[in-house]
């Protein structure tokens, strides 16, 4: 079962900037993860262009594995033949899979929900299927991440009260089901409940109510980053984040930038996952101390400089960002693997120095220093 443990809490002011930040640990059974943490989004059980031995050199501690596609292919019968998706990759950190609720909300023409679940077509080849909250919990089992998610009901913006109040009662009674169910099964995997509620406060604060008498080991909120303004996005978490028993983890679902991360490590979020890093590096957009770069920019074509002077990733202990420049604008499959490994190394060095900063009593001069020197 895991354990969470939170080692230092800040409480902090600083004029208007308040900072809830904490530093934690989660033990799972395949090992301890510093918090707060990013986690790199491995959707078909792996990060786009990189290997799990390069997800380690990154530092990576825990993956993300995605429940809806991994189910449609290579389908539970293999996972669980290859002896589970820790086994399936070579990956013998921790993970987590979320339920499929993104995925129905991103391929909604395809997903009709009920009380019952969500029944969906397949995007590769049109087949019918049903997820239930008791069978995205069975998947995940079978799975055998550390952290499985239950089936939920995210919503895009805007929504009116009415869309927002409905997928809310869904969220809540299918987390009810698919707890009821992993208690029954005895299961040693986690489970959290996910907080919905769209851009309504009223909302957020029920969701969280009715989902914390649950007693989840963990809790995420979802339905953020789904098309919404930046404030409405942390006004939201702001006020949802408090909401959250403190003495478990908090995971803020599928966000976000690197200012994200800062601004709501701060609020007191513990856990994030984001396609950010990998996709954009996919694009030719770089992340650095002083901000983005697109690698395929003109001014970069005599550059022997690395993508960043402050990072010590493979990459930018190797390459140049003329070289960089060279590989992506003719598209050598190389390209992607050296750019996502700066990426996923930025994001999760940007955390460990958040991490050292809290511990140290001293994220708002963190903060102030990681926005100064984005302003240059």
């Amino acid at each position: 079962m895991l354990k969470f443990k939170i080692l230092k809490q800040s409480n902090k002011s600083n004029g208007s900037d308040h900072c809830r930040a904490r530093l934690g640990t989660i033990a799972t059974d395949h090992g301890v993860i510093d918090t707060p943490i990013f986690m790199p989004v491995g959707t078909l059980g792996s990060v786009k262009a990189v290997s799990v031995e390069e997800l380690d050199n990154c530092k990576a501690q825990i993956i993300l594995g995605n429940t809806y596609h991994l189910y449609l292919r290579p389908g539970c019968d293999v996972i669980e033949h290859m002896d589970g998706l820790h086994e399936f990759i070579r990956w013998n950190k921790p993970m987590l899979t979320d339920s499929g609720g993104f995925q129905f909300f991103s391929l909604a023409k395809l997903a009709k929900f009920s009380d019952e679940g969500v029944a969906f077509q397949s995007h590769i080849d049109g087949s019918r299927h049903m997820f239930s909250p008791e069978k995205a919990v069975e998947i995940q089992m079978i799975l055998g991440s550390d952290i499985m998610m239950s089936l939920d009901w995210c919503i895009g913006y805007p929504a009116d009260e009415k869309q927002t109040m409905e997928a809310l009662n869904k969220t809540t009674l299918w987390a009810k089901r698919g707890f009821d169910f992993w208690q029954e099964k005895g299961a040693v995997n986690n489970l959290f409940g996910i907080v919905q509620g769209g851009m309504y406060k009223h909302l957020r604060t029920l969701s969280a109510e009715q989902l914390t008498q649950i007693d989840f080991p963990g809790f995420a909120i979802g339905g953020l980053s789904v098309g919404e303004p930046k404030e409405f996005m942390y006004e939201m978490a702001c006020h949802t984040l408090p909401l959250l028993p403190a003495n478990k983890p908090r995971y803020i679902m599928g966000v976000g930038t690197p200012e994200d991360l800062v601004e709501l490590v701060g609020m007191g979020c513990d856990m994030f996952d984001c396609v950010m890093p990998s996709r954009n590096a996919r694009n030719g957009q770089l992340f650095t101390s002083k901000g983005t770069i697109n690698i395929p920019n003109a001014k970069f074509r005599f550059d022997k400089g690395p993508i960043d002077t402050d990072c010590n990733c493979y990459t930018c202990q190797n390459y140049s960002r003329s070289y960089l420049r060279h590989l992506y604008k003719s598209r050598e499959l190389l390209a992607y693997r050296l750019n996502t490994i700066h990426n996923i190394y930025y994001y999760l060095d940007l955390m460990e120095k958040m991490r050292d900063a809290i511990k140290q009593d001293r994220f708002l001069e963190f903060k102030r220093e990681f926005y100064s020197k984005r302003q240059k």
